[in-house]
């Protein structure tokens, strides 16, 4: 098809219709196309023309010509390369907070080629908008990178984890899809919370651990210090830890030849039915649910009939790729091997995360173990300041719990507040990055209620309890201590329910349950807060802490007050007292018919100050 020579003719090939905005309709570059697979090599070809004569010849299906030095490979191409199942590893990259993974995965893909210089970015992998502006990595991301050792091939898996505690279960859901973990320590820092707790995870799983001391560029870096730290503290072997700076690109070729030399492969097990894990997925507008899996047994083609053995519905394999980092469809993928499945899923609750793919005729006869359950440490209620919202609230908790599986929620409603949604988190930084999520993606505007947790009422006395044990706990331990709860029942206990009223008039979201030690404190704290948060009003506004009908707290929102002598200049003393009694009549109306709006930044605020008091 190509020529030898100098210049080479690409002639009577039924060229596909270029794209409207393609380059190559004005300077005659055209993007990559894709050959047709009939008689051609099954993996998609690509290549890029430069400078062609007449890009217009392209769309008729004419002969065009150009130099043959001016034809690439698509780059993308050797990372669709199948390789052996020997030469496949699949690892992650867990540390605490801060300890430089993402500038780590940042500099494994520029030294494998899977992303081009000119297209590089600080954080690539940290593709949301609030991971770049908080500077945190939220949601797990794969990308498939190819690496050449010994003049071998070898194709690379990796799963970049976040480091908050509040996004562990995304780090435990990508230590179940490796064989291997790079634990990166900042050689200044040592060990701190969350690589105790990672380490752990990576235990549980039976994976391989490499120990990375990063930041050995700093000047207050101290290697030997935290590889005994390591060594004593966890208990892993740092003899042959990799020193490295991601940040400066020293030390990185190591840890490439280390987790080829030092993680397992996956097993071959190519033969048997499918089975597939599904660790991740989100909702397209246009495909439907988009499912991230890691196959363990057997291999999938593109247009197979696949099964969800949780939900037990079945669908087609429209298309089926890998993540490099972006999506790259292929015709099949084997054991071992990482990738994403697009079938016109519609409904968010036939593919959730935890479930086993297979076959639809050739079945699995068991399901995959999957993941243990979330467990929730914080609550509040989610209401639309709409209530026209409401149907859409439902369809964007249940489509953000396709990629945040943490997420917890049910229905419940408000005699203030209206219908919304009581939902469970796994702290506040989660429940804040939820509330950004659902207003931003989905063009919600939301009231977030205090947090609070389950609770019985007993009608004798009528109490309820709040509190924040778990916040506390990795406070005042520095992140060290974890909890795992179970439910066993309910105790008696002096509790009181602290009403906020504002104007007269209760503001149910503010209500809180207190001991009743503590009640008197926190009403007043409550009020302070309140009265700093709460915007003036043309009338004097009382914010009261109360028990039943008994006020504890109370604080008084002067009033704006106009200037209403400033056109009398002089004259009889009765004029100007004629207009103060005016004005004061008129506030008294306004007081009793007037309606105050509490401001968001009141609740998020109080809510805060409760952690401070309580």
């Amino acid at each position: 098809m190509l020529m030898a020579g100098n210049f080479c003719r690409l002639a009577n090939f039924p060229w596909p219709q270029p794209a409207a905005n393609h380059r190559g309709a004005r300077r005659g570059s055209c993007s990559p196309w894709r050959f047709p697979s009939d008689g051609r090599p099954s993996e998609p070809w690509a290549f890029r023309c430069l400078r062609i004569a007449r890009p217009s010849a392209i769309s008729q299906g004419r002969s065009v010509s150009c130099r043959a030095s001016e034809i690439t490979a698509d780059p993308g191409q050797d990372r669709l390369m199948k390789v052996p199942i020997a030469n496949i590893r699949n690892f992650c990259i867990i540390a605490h907070i801060d300890h430089g993974k993402s500038t780590l995965a940042d500099k494994l893909l520029q030294l494998t080629g899977t992303i081009q210089k000119r297209e590089m970015k600080e954080q690539f992998l940290d593709n949301m908008d609030l991971e770049r502006e908080r500077g945190i990595t939220i949601k797990l991301q794969a990308a498939r990178m190819r690496y050449v050792l010994e003049s071998e091939p070898y194709c690379l898996n990796l799963i970049d984890t976040p480091g908050h505690v509040d996004f562990s279960y995304e780090v435990s859901r990508s230590l179940a899809a490796c064989e291997g973990a790079l634990l990166v320590v900042d050689a200044s820092q040592g060990v701190e919370a969350q690589t105790l707790a990672n380490v752990y995870l990576a235990l549980e799983n039976n994976l391989e651990i490499i120990p990375v001391l990063n930041k050995i560029d700093l000047p207050g870096a101290e290697p030997d210090r935290v590889s005994r730290d390591i060594e004593e503290i966890i208990g892993l072997d740092c003899s042959d830890a990799i020193h490295c700076s991601a940040k400066e690109g020293i030390g990185i070729t190591d840890i490439l030849n280390a987790i080829i030399t030092r993680i397992p492969p996956p097993k071959d097990t190519a033969g048997s039915p499918l089975r597939a894990l599904i660790f991740d997925s989100y909702y397209d507008p246009y495909k439907g649910v988009i499912v991230y899996f890691r196959i363990v047994d057997g291999t999938i083609k593109k247009g197979d009939r696949i099964y969800f053995m949780a939900s037990g519905k079945d669908y087609v394999a429209d298309e089926i790729g890998v993540l490099s980092p972006n999506q790259l469809p292929v015709n099949e993928l084997y054991s071992g091997e990482v990738g994403y499945i697009s079938a016109s899923i519609r409904s968010v609750a036939d593919a959730r995360v935890g479930d086993t793919i297979t076959h639809f005729r050739r079945r699995a006869e068991s399901s995959l173990p999957g993941y243990e359950e979330a467990r929730s440490m914080v609550f509040c209620g989610l209401f639309p300041v709409d209530a026209d919202q409401f149907p859409e609230l439902r369809d964007a908790l249940e489509k953000l719990q396709l990629n945040d599986a943490a997420l917890k929620f049910e229905p419940e409603s408000s005699s203030a507040m209206g219908f919304g949604f009581r939902c469970g988190f796994l702290g506040l930084l989660h429940m804040e990055i939820v509330q950004e999520r659902l207003e931003r993606e989905y063009n919600l505007t939301l009231i977030t209620t205090a947090p609070s947790v389950v609770y019985r009422v007993n009608c004798i006395n009528g109490d309820t309890m709040v509190g924040d044990f778990f916040d506390q706990l990795k406070s005042r331990s520095k992140g060290y201590a974890s909890m795992e709860y179970t439910f066993v029942g309910y105790r008696e206990s002096e509790l009181v329910k602290l009403d906020i009223h504002i104007n007269g008039e209760p503001v149910e979201p503010l209500a809180t349950i207190v001991h009743k030690d503590k009640a008197y404190a926190v009403g007043r704290a409550l009020t302070q807060k309140l009265k700093e948060l709460i915007p003036r009003q043309m009338f004097k506004l009382p914010i009261q802490a109360c028990i039943g009908s008994k006020v504890i707290a109370s604080e008084s929102l002067s009033a704006i007050r106009k200037d209403v002598l400033s056109k009398c200049y002089g004259g009889d003393i009765t004029r100007k007292k004629k207009l103060l009694k005016k004005q004061a009549e008129g506030k008294k109306r306004m007081k009793a018919i007037g309606k105050v709006e509490v401001p968001q930044e009141a609740f998020m605020a109080v809510l805060r100050l409760e952690k401070e008091v309580i």
